[in-house]
């Protein structure tokens, strides 16, 4: 379903395009008619690519929040359960400690290489 409404909504943002683009060539074609110079001419001509770049830009920017809505969507049916509440204050944890806790006097930290390195299994040697 969600993704039938994110291509619903990808082609009315392509028709909103089309449309800005075809008001663009037409106010190109009049600011033309209106123009006495060459060069107001190219200013024409380049307001109207201006236009139909950021009439571009705004579909690619929609399509993009379009997604974004998909996916939020389907996103909190997974993660929206498990999110503390707003103003809850959650410690970060280090290992199996909160950050910036104290050890108990008298333990140590183990001085052998935790990630095994090169030893052999099952103390074959």
């Amino acid at each position: 379903m969600q993704s039938t409404m994110e291509k619903l909504k990808n082609k009315a943002s392509a028709a909103k395009e089309q449309a800005d683009i075809y008001r663009a060539k037409i106010e190109e074609k009049a600011e033309k008619a209106r123009a006495r110079t060459k060069e107001e001419k190219v200013i024409a001509h380049e307001r109207a690519k201006a236009k139909e770049a950021k009439a571009k830009m705004e579909l690619h920017e929609a399509k993009a929040e379009h997604a974004a809505e998909k996916l939020s969507a389907k996103q909190s049916h997974y993660y929206g359960h498990n999110e503390p509440p707003v103003g809850v204050h959650q410690p970060q944890m280090v290992g199996n400690q909160p950050l910036g806790s104290i050890p108990k006097p008298g333990t140590t930290a183990p001085t052998y290489p935790l990630g095994g390195g090169n030893l052999p299994r099952n103390n074959q040697i």
